[in-house]
């Protein structure tokens, strides 16, 4: 068992496990547009203004969506965006949630949350899930615009059309009168929106009782499947190959092997190679295992 346990080969082509290694952590989110996830999506087919970029940002509380085009991706682009579409409408939030990707993670960017005062949370490689309202809401968008093209992809941005918890009243409505255009009263409409004001409160603290009672009941049956890994500064890993991309049918599914250098918490680790080169971003347990010398 031990010489099994030490082959090289063996390790190198042995089975991923998908049983989770860490404890789940939920993400608080105490009120609405305080804590914002980001992603962006493309390439996309080239639309009108050389666009083929899209970024998302969903509110964790209200799960509210900001979405624009963009022709290019950079620190520039974002934090145009986040001003426009967020701290102008929102007010300043207190943490973005993002990939480790450079434009979030570029110096102009980092300095400009720092100036304002915006904590900035980075999901570890491998592990999307951290940031899941947003992959969520990524592919509940691209659901929509692939249902809605057809032959000219390049529409998609005409298609883009995010109206949150209203639907936009056409010209047809107009003409052949609809049951919501003949009851329409503007005083009976001021009444009651004066009533929902008054009740938001107690709407807004249900709402928060809700969500924090569902996350205990999701983090406990996820908590009961998990099987701790703890590596110590210093232990020799494997790392999963095909997380950061597609690999051959007979390709080795584990690399390495990794020196930890680094415990960053709930099961989050800094990797060095054996000559001592650091391996940007942090790894998470589950795509990680030990190295048997």
């Amino acid at each position: 068992m031990d010489m099994a346990r030490r082959c090289r080969k063996c390790q190198e082509h042995a089975n991923i496990t998908h049983t989770p290694a860490a404890l789940m952590q939920p993400i608080p989110n105490p009120c609405p547009f305080d804590q914002w996830g980001m992603d962006l999506v493309g390439k996309l087919p080239r639309a009108m203004g050389q666009r083929e970029y899209l970024i998302v940002a969903v509110d964790y509380f209200s799960k509210w969506v900001e979405a624009e085009p963009l022709s290019r991706i950079s620190e520039k682009e974002i934090i145009k965006f986040v001003w426009k579409n967020i701290i102008c409408r929102f007010g300043i939030p207190r943490a973005f949630i993002t990939d480790n990707g450079t434009q979030f993670q570029g110096k102009e960017f980092k300095r400009w949350c720092l100036e304002l005062k915006i904590k900035q949370y980075f999901t570890s490689v491998g592990t999307p899930q951290s940031n899941g309202q947003t992959e969520v809401t990524n592919r509940t968008i691209l659901q929509h615009l692939k249902t809605r093209l057809d032959q000219a992809k390049g529409n998609w941005v005409d298609e883009l059309n995010l109206v949150y918890g209203m639907e936009a009243i056409i010209p047809a409505e107009i003409g052949e009168e609809t049951l919501r255009i003949q009851q329409y009263e503007p005083e009976i409409n001021d009444i009651g929106r004066r009533v929902n004001l008054d009740l938001l409160g107690e709407v807004r603290d249900t709402t928060s009782v809700r969500i924090e009672a569902y996350k205990r009941h999701m983090a406990k049956a996820y908590n009961a499947r998990v099987r701790p890994k703890n590596f110590q500064i210093g232990d020799l890993v494997w790392r999963r190959s095909d997380v950061q991309g597609n690999i051959g049918k007979l390709d080795a599914k584990w690399e390495g092997p990794y020196r930890v250098i680094e415990a960053i918490g709930n099961a989050t680790y800094k990797l060095e190679k054996p000559d001592g080169k650091e391996i940007p971003r942090t790894w998470n347990a589950s795509n990680l295992k030990k190295f048997y010398a």
